[in-house]
C-alpha cells in the first residue's frame, strides 16, 4: 500500500474511532436515563420472589418506580425533541440536473475517479467556499407521492445513508476554468466516502440534533407553554454537546484529512495553481460586495449579476497588478459557468440570496427593492446615492439654522450649493462636529424606518415554505455584516464627497461611473480625477478648504452654482 493510501486509511480509521466515541456518549446518556428503571425492575423482581418485604422496602420500591417513570418520560420527551429538532441548513440556490447536466456529469465522473459515492445534489452559495452538507433529516424531506410509496414498499427495507449535497461557491463557477473547478472540488467530493459511513453518519446526526435542540431552546417568541420545555431540552443538549466537542472536532479533522489524501492523485499539480485562483476570487468577491454591492443594497437596489461582476473585478485587478499578468491568459479557456444551461438565471438567484444574507433584503422585488444591471448602475445607483446624501447634508444644515446661499443674481431664490457646505465647515470645527452628529442621527432614523418588519410567517423557526431562509427567520439577517457602523466623521466625509461629485456632474461635465474594485467613481472626460478623499478630510477634520479648492479648480467645478438634489 502506498504512503498516500496508508495515510487515507489511518485518517478514516481515526474518524470512525471518534464517531464511535460520540455514539458511546449517546449510549451513556441512554444508560443514565434507564438506570432508575433498571433499579425499579430489580426491586420489583426481588419483591415478587419474597427476598424483600415490609413497609420500608415497599416505600422504597414505589418511590424508585415513580422516579423511574418520571425519568423515562422526561428522557423520552428529550429524545423526541432532539430527534424532531430541525438542524440548520445553509441558505443556498438549488441546481437541478436539468439546469446543469454538464456540471452533474463532471461531479459524477470525479466521484467515479475517486471511487466514492456521488453527491445527491448540487447547490450554489454566494460565497467563496465549497463543502458537503447533510440534508437527510426527516423534517427537511419532502413527502413521497403515493406511487413512490408503493414502489418503495416492494423493495427490501434496509437503511442506506444518502450522500450529502455538494455546495459550490458561485464566484468559483464564473472565475474558474472547468479544469480548475474540477481540481478544487476533488477533495470536497472525496468527502462523500466518509460521509456515507454508518458510524460517522450516525455520529453527525446525533451532534446536529443536539445543536438544533440548543438553538430551539434559545429561540425567541416560543411562549411559556412551549418555551419552558424547549429551554429544558436545550440545557440537556448543551451538557451533552460539551462532552462531544473534542470528539466532533477531531472526527471532522480526520474526515477532511482522509478526503484530502484520497484526492491527491486527481489533478494534484493543477490544484496548486487553482488554489491561487481561490484566493484571488475571494479578494475580488470581498471588494465587490463591500464597495460595489453594498452602496446599491443601501439604496434598495440589488445588482443582479454579482458573479459576472467578479470576473470584471478580477480582470481589472489583473490589469493593474503586475503580479497577476498571467491570470488574464486564462480567460480564453472555457469558464466553469458554461456547465450551467442558464448562467444568467443562476447568477441572478445567487445575487438575490447574497443581498439577503449580507444585507437583509426581502425575498421578492418591490417598490423599494429591485434589481439593477451593471449598465444601469452609474445612473441608477451612483448618481442617486450622491444626490440622496447631498440632500441629507443640506437638510441637516437647514435644521441647524445655517443660512442658505442664493443664486448669482442677488435677488434669486435660495439654492443648494457647494459653497454653503465649504463655508460652514471652514468658518467653525465645532460646526463640523454638530453637522456630523446631525447626519448620523438622520441616517439612523432612515435606517430604522427602512428596517423590515417581521411577520408571523417568517419569524417562526423551522418554517416549511420554499424560501431557503424560512428556517432562519428575519431576526438573524444579515448573517454576515459587511461593514462596521460608520462614525459621524466618516458619514460627514462621505456626504461632503457626494456633494462635491454632484457639483462636478452639474457644473463641470463630469459623470457618475463604476470602478470594479473601488465602487462608485467620478469620471471627468472618461477618466478618474485625482483622489478626492484627502482634500475632503482636510476640510472635515481641520477646517482647511485650500486642498479642496485646488482640486475643484483642477476639475473646473463652480462652488456657487446650484446643484440638483433629486
Amino acid at each position: 500500500m502506498s504512503g498516500t493510501g496508508l495515510g487515507e486509511e489511518l485518517g478514516a480509521l481515526d474518524a470512525r474511532a471518534r464517531a464511535l466515541a460520540l455514539l458511546r456518549i449517546r449510549s451513556r446518556a441512554v444508560a443514565v436515563a434507564i438506570l432508575p428503571a433498571a433499579v425499579a425492575v430489580v426491586l420489583l423482581a426481588a419483591s415478587l420472589q419474597g427476598r424483600i418485604s415490609g413497609g420500608v422496602w415497599d416505600a422504597v420500591r414505589w418511590t424508585v418506580t415513580a422516579v423511574a417513570l418520571v425519568v423515562l418520560l422526561v428522557a423520552a420527551a428529550v429524545a423526541f425533541a432532539v430527534s424532531r429538532a430541525r438542524p440548520a441548513v445553509s441558505p443556498t440556490v438549488a441546481v437541478t440536473e436539468e439546469s446543469a447536466p454538464d456540471l452533474y456529469r463532471l461531479v459524477r465522473e470525479l466521484a467515479d475517479r475517486l471511487d466514492v459515492p456521488a453527491p445527491s445534489a448540487i447547490a450554489l452559495t454566494p460565497d467563496c467556499d465549497s463543502w458537503l452538507e447533510d440534508r437527510t433529516h426527516p423534517s427537511a424531506q419532502p413527502r413521497a407521492s403515493a406511487v413512490a410509496k408503493g414502489l418503495l414498499a416492494r423493495r427490501p427495507r434496509r437503511r442506506v445513508q444518502a450522500a450529502p449535497v455538494l455546495v459550490i461557491g458561485s464566484p468559483f463557477l464564473w472565475w474558474m476554468r472547468v479544469a480548475e473547478l474540477r481540481a478544487v472540488l476533488a477533495p470536497v467530493v472525496a468527502g462523500t466516502g466518509p460521509s456515507t459511513h454508518p458510524d460517522i453518519a450516525a455520529a453527525r446526526r446525533f451532534v446536529r440534533g443536539l445543536d438544533a435542540a440548543v438553538a430551539d431552546g434559545v429561540a425567541p417568541g416560543q411562549g411559556a407553554i412551549r418555551g419552558l420545555p424547549l429551554a429544558f431540552v436545550g440545557r440537556v443538549a448543551r451538557i451533552l454537546l460539551r462532552g462531544c466537542r473534542e470528539h466532533t472536532a477531531e472526527m471532522e479533522r480526520c474526515v477532511a484529512a482522509a478526503a484530502s489524501m484520497r484526492a491527491q492523485g486527481v489533478d494534484y499539480a493543477l490544484r496548486i495553481a487553482a488554489q491561487e485562483q481561490v484566493g484571488l476570487a475571494y479578494a475580488g468577491w470581498d471588494r465587490l460586495l463591500t464597495r460595489v454591492a453594498l452602496p446599491a443594497w443601501r439604496m434598495g437596489r440589488w445588482p443582479s449579476r454579482l458573479d459576472a461582476g467578479v470576473v470584471s473585478a478580477l480582470t481589472e485587478l489583473s490589469r493593474r497588478d503586475r503580479l497577476a499578468e498571467g491570470f488574464t491568459s486564462r480567460l480564453g479557456e472555457r469558464p466553469a459557468c458554461d456547465l450551467l444551461e442558464e448562467p444568467g438565471a443562476a447568477d441572478e438567484a445567487a445575487s438575490l440570496l447574497a443581498a439577503r444574507l449580507f444585507h437583509g433584503g426581502p425575498a421578492e422585488n418591490g417598490p423599494g427593492w429591485s434589481p439593477v444591471d451593471w449598465q444601469q448602475y452609474p445612473e441608477e445607483v451612483v448618481d442617486r446615492k450622491w444626490r440622496a446624501e447631498a440632500a441629507r447634508l443640506h437638510r441637516t444644515l437647514d435644521a441647524m439654522g445655517v443660512p442658505p446661499t442664493s443664486t448669482i443674481d442677488s435677488g434669486g431664490p435660495a439654492v443648494p450649493t457647494l459653497a454653503r457646505v465649504i463655508g460652514h465647515l471652514t468658518g467653525s470645527p465645532s460646526g463640523g462636529e454638530e453637522l456630523a452628529a446631525g447626519i448620523g442621527a438622520a441616517v439612523a432614523r432612515e435606517e430604522a424606518a427602512q428596517a423590515p418588519v417581521p411577520t408571523a410567517g417568517d419569524t417562526t423557526k423551522g418554517g416549511t415554505g420554499g424560501d431557503p431562509l424560512d428556517f432562519w427567520g428575519s431576526d438573524p439577517l444579515p448573517l454576515f455584516p459587511l461593514q462596521p457602523p460608520r462614525t459621524g466623521s466618516e458619514l460627514l466625509a462621505d456626504h461632503v464627497v457626494a456633494m462635491v461629485c454632484c457639483a462636478a456632474v452639474d457644473t463641470a461635465g463630469a459623470a457618475p461611473g463604476l470602478d470594479w474594485l473601488d465602487g462608485p467613481a467620478l469620471l471627468v472626460e472618461g477618466r478618474r480625477p485625482a483622489d478626492l478623499g484627502g482634500p475632503v478630510l482636510s476640510l472635515v477634520e481641520d477646517g482647511d478648504a485650500e486642498p479642496l479648492r485646488v482640486w475643484l479648480a483642477g476639475v473646473g467645478v463652480r462652488t456657487d452654482k446650484p446643484v440638483r438634489l433629486v
